[in-house]
């Protein structure tokens, strides 16, 4: 396996976050980020996705938005493998930690 080959397939994880104004749209963007990633909030999600996955996001979520009312962000949070244990921390209700991130192939 060549170098190329294993930066192209590693994983990065994501916090994609979204505002949508309206809910039959936030119907649809919270649908399409569950199949990408682990519900964490209101409008939050954790996604686990190399390169290829996170452009197939992109563009499902881009043909669902109204660019000029709507807003979706992507927070890189580094590589998914080797980057030491996930440290989140709350105020109000206590964080409640998943089993496993979600995996599309």
């Amino acid at each position: 396996m060549s170098d190329r080959n294993v930066i192209v397939s590693a994983r990065h994880t994501y916090l994609v976050c979204y505002d949508i104004a309206n809910d039959r749209r936030l119907k649809k963007v919270f649908k399409v980020c569950k199949n990408h990633g682990t519900h964490l909030q209101f409008s939050v999600f954790e996604c686990d996705l190399n390169p290829r996955e996170l452009v197939q996001l992109q563009r499902e979520l881009k043909t669902l938005i109204k660019h000029d009312e709507d807003q979706v962000l992507f927070v890189s949070l580094g590589p998914a493998e080797g980057r030491g244990d996930r440290v989140i921390s709350s105020l109000g209700l206590p964080y409640s930690k998943f089993d496993a991130p979600c995996y599309v192939v």
